[in-house]
């Protein structure tokens, strides 16, 4: 099989994370699949014969079923469970939809949808927050990221899969819902009545802090570089009417972006990375190996940049994280990141629903598989000191983990080239009265207080030194 396009880096099962389909043909890719069996099994008899033996098993076990379960049960659903098994159990972000789940997850790429604005994602029979998007019912009852969904409704979600849980948060807008969930730190369970609203998500949201730039990424969906680029602009426009007339400095945040799509990640590390390459892609299939580089361009001309992390950052989001790392284009600052470096392929399966199957891992320019590791960042800052709000939850915490092999081993690389007393005069965490961090309050954030105060100690110490 030869990729053609639409390779997903999203991990969550959430409306707003940018999807799209391969170019695949139904028919081709039964036939390249029953070909390459035909091919194998030729030079394995003994494996052809086991193959046969748990088919009929299979078939066996579905007839019983079928005709002595308690109550009357379809074929349709014996086998879509089966499916769900076949795809859902190999890793934690392949799993298979019906037409209708297919259906549902091409609606929510529209970008607005109504609900609560919840990022989830199935973990070993769990329903797990990833993160609220910002500005949504979710975010503004204080749910956060590493939360279990236990009941909906006062009705326990253990028997739901991860879709049914999903099409029953969703409804009407102004239709209430009681959320429970269980907060692994504090082993407390909490019930929310939220109000369902039609979600809008922003993707770019931009803000001048003096002469810093600030750009929030929120996903990697098809308007993502456009959105980083058009906002960009606005910064330059904007300080251009301040006493400082340039900007000193960028930051770039995607803390809690769950990631979306492969192309819009390489294209905005091509925004600020002029030469080089961005990331690869290896697959089972050698000829199925990409390489992509930059073009030579950086719309911000050098400008020092901080990049934000946290343990909600994956996949697309560690792309760009990992890239501006290892050509030493920009500071990392704040946590690990979730540690999610695998890539999913979206596969129609003609009119019978779709496969979104893991079919490559990606390296960072460096050579390194941040698979179940994540990007260590270069500057450590925890966004609280209080233990009880810290997210632990990463790749390497689900069930069925994809390993990490085909890369360079170790551990990020410790950066020589900054200025040792300025790094060393950034606080590990905030002090003991730090306000509660509230989003429409900047100055409460902590990571990016800290993240102004080194682009504004870097700008100081280049203007202090000798021309």
């Amino acid at each position: 099989m030869k990729f053609k396009t639409a390779l997903l880096m999203g991990f969550a099962f959430s409306a707003g994370i940018g999807i799209t389909t391969s170019l695949y043909n139904a028919n081709s890719v039964g036939s390249s699949l029953w070909a390459a069996s035909a091919k194998e099994t030729a030079q394995d008899e003994p494996n052809n014969a086991e193959t046969v033996r748990l088919l009929t098993l299979f078939g066996t076990v579905m007839d019983v079923v079928h005709s002595e379960y308690v109550e009357p049960i379809s074929d349709k659903k014996l086998i879509n469970n089966a499916l769900d098994g076949l795809v859902g159990n190999l890793d934690p972000h392949s799993s298979y939809m019906t037409p209708e789940q297919f259906k549902q997850m091409q609606d929510e790429i529209s970008g607005q949808f109504g609900g609560l604005g919840l990022q989830v994602q199935a973990d070993s029979g769990h329903i797990r927050v990833v993160g609220p998007i910002e500005g949504t019912p979710a975010a503004r009852a204080h749910i956060m990221s590493g939360d279990v969904i236990t009941m909906i409704n006062h009705k326990n979600v253990a028997d739901l899969t991860l879709d049914e849980a999903v099409r029953k948060m969703r409804g009407a807008p102004g239709t209430k819902i009681n959320i429970t969930i269980l907060r692994p730190k504090t082993g407390k369970t909490m019930d929310f009545t939220i109000t369902r609203e039609i979600i809008h998500v922003q993707v770019v949201r931009s803000a001048l802090y003096g002469k810093i730039g600030y750009l929030r990424l929120a996903e990697f969906d098809d308007s993502s570089d456009r959105e980083i680029r058009v906002n960009y602009k606005k910064l330059v426009k904007m300080v251009a009417k301040t006493p400082a007339k340039t900007l000193s400095g960028l930051i770039l945040d995607l803390r809690a972006d769950p990631g979306g799509k492969l192309d819009q990640a390489i294209a905005v590390s091509r925004d600020f990375i002029k030469s080089g390459e961005i990331v690869s892609v290896r697959g089972r299939h050698p000829e199925n190996n990409q390489h992509w580089h930059a073009k030579g361009t950086d719309i911000t001309h050098g400008l020092p940049i901080v990049v934000l992390t946290n343990a909600g950052s994956a996949s697309a989001s560690e792309i760009v994280a990992g890239a501006l790392k290892d050509h030493r284009r920009a500071i990392i600052l704040g946590e690990r990141t979730f540690g999610k470096g695998s890539v999913q392929t979206l596969i129609p399966i003609a009119d019978q629903g779709a496969i979104r199957l893991t079919t490559a891992r990606y390296y960072t320019p460096s050579g390194r598989s941040i698979q179940g590791r994540g990007i260590t960042p270069d500057v450590e800052v925890k966004e609280t000191r209080d233990k009880d709000e810290i997210y632990t939850y990463r790749e390497s915490d689900l069930a069925h983990v994809l390993s990490n092999i085909g890369g360079k081993a170790g551990q990020d690389s410790i950066r020589s080239d900054l200025p040792a007393d300025i790094i060393k005069a950034i606080p590990h965490e905030p002090p003991e009265k730090w306000p509660s961090f509230n989003p429409e309050k900047p100055e409460t954030d902590f990571q990016l207080q800290q993240a102004i105060h080194l682009l504004n100690a870097l700008s100081s110490a280049k203007a202090k030194a000798p021309k």
